[in-house]
């Protein structure tokens, strides 16, 4: 089941690549006490993923942290290394915590994964972003189309914040 407006987001544990290697992040700790802007996206280094959908929210880090949210976070179906890796290279410094959801476990739980198998990519996250305010999920917009990056983007976050 999809999750929806109004709804706890579930509990879960992701991976961020820390100073001192792979680290967990459980839901409690990104969300609690917090507004949070989570997006997803099918992959790390692919085409939409790496020329709009991740380069919109960096560039819009600043306006979005003085509209009042916290965190910043990016979630796809890689490896922390990977996750790591695509932050360095996208120049994300501290403006979006990349995380990752291996085994797709957190993109289930909300319901937004999306079978690429198909295409040779496995189970993935559908393109989407939420606005998440201490845990309960206030905004959500998913992408028809997975290689548009519009309604997840953060130029349409910002007006909902």
């Amino acid at each position: 089941m999809m999750i929806k407006v109004g709804d706890k987001v579930p509990e879960g544990t992701l991976m961020t690549m820390s100073a001192d290697g792979p680290a967990p992040v459980s839901s409690d700790e990104l969300f609690a006490g917090k507004k949070v802007v989570l997006f997803g996206l099918p992959g790390a280094f692919t085409p939409t993923c790496s020329a709009r959908h991740l380069p919109g929210y960096v560039d819009n880090a600043e306006a979005l942290k003085a509209k009042g949210v916290d965190t910043i976070a990016c979630m796809s179906v890689n490896d922390v290394f990977v996750m790591g890796a695509w932050g360095k290279d996208q120049n994300v410094g501290d403006k979006v915590t990349m995380l990752a959801d291996g085994s797709a476990d957190y993109s289930k739980a909300l319901g937004l994964d999306l079978d690429l198998t198909a295409r040779g990519m496995g189970v993935r996250s559908t393109r989407f972003s939420l606005l998440v305010d201490d845990g309960v999920v206030k905004a959500i917009n998913i992408e028809e189309n997975p290689g548009e990056a519009t309604n997840s983007g953060a130029e349409h976050m910002l007006s909902q914040v």
